[in-house]
């Protein structure tokens, strides 16, 4: 193949020509045909060569350089991921707060129930119980309706008050008036 001469083995394959293929040409260049330069020319605006060139364009006109497009992709996107973040952790606060707030209440409706491991809650037994239940058979309006010596007072009998305006002295307290 070297210095032009053809392999024997290649020169005693028989070569057929189609009609239908045909070979490239060499392409004929017009006379006012001008090469590119390999590199871009300086900018015409008059800008130092320090400064990048805006040559994507948008639809709007605004014109921008892709590394100036790429910083503000990532400045948005660390600004959205800074927002998520943020909204995050209101969130994550707001929830333990309420969380918080519903085991605080389930403390005041039964103390001791999530504090200890028995689960058998028993009422304490108050030491002044005989003291309050004297106080209450004198003085309606210092029992406590809630409690167990309220539902026994409504089968005490009243004292009948000796005379008028006794009844409404204990209610009210005395206005001093003596007759």
């Amino acid at each position: 193949m070297h210095d032009n001469r053809t392999h024997p083995l290649l020169a005693q394959v028989p070569l057929t020509v189609s009609p239908f293929v045909s070979l490239p040409t060499a392409t004929t260049l017009p006379y006012t045909y001008k090469t590119l330069p390999s590199t871009l020319p300086p900018s015409s605006t008059g800008g130092s060569g320090e400064e990048k060139s805006q040559y994507v364009v948008s639809s709007s006109g605004h014109a921008a350089h892709p590394d100036e497009i790429i910083a503000s992709c990532k400045a948005l996107q660390a600004y959205i991921q800074k927002v998520q973040d943020d909204a995050d952790r209101e969130l994550k606060t707001w929830e333990d707060a309420i969380a918080a707030r519903e085991l605080a209440e389930k403390r005041r409706v039964a103390p001791g129930w999530l504090d200890s491991e028995s689960r058998l809650l028993e009422p304490e037994k108050r030491a002044n119980s005989s003291a309050q239940a004297g106080n209450a058979r004198g003085n309606l309006m210092d029992v406590d309706v809630s409690s167990a010596e309220a539902s026994g007072l409504q089968h005490t009998p009243m004292p009948q008050p000796n005379r008028e305006g006794d009844e409404l002295d204990r209610a009210f307290g005395g206005l001093g008036l003596n007759k």
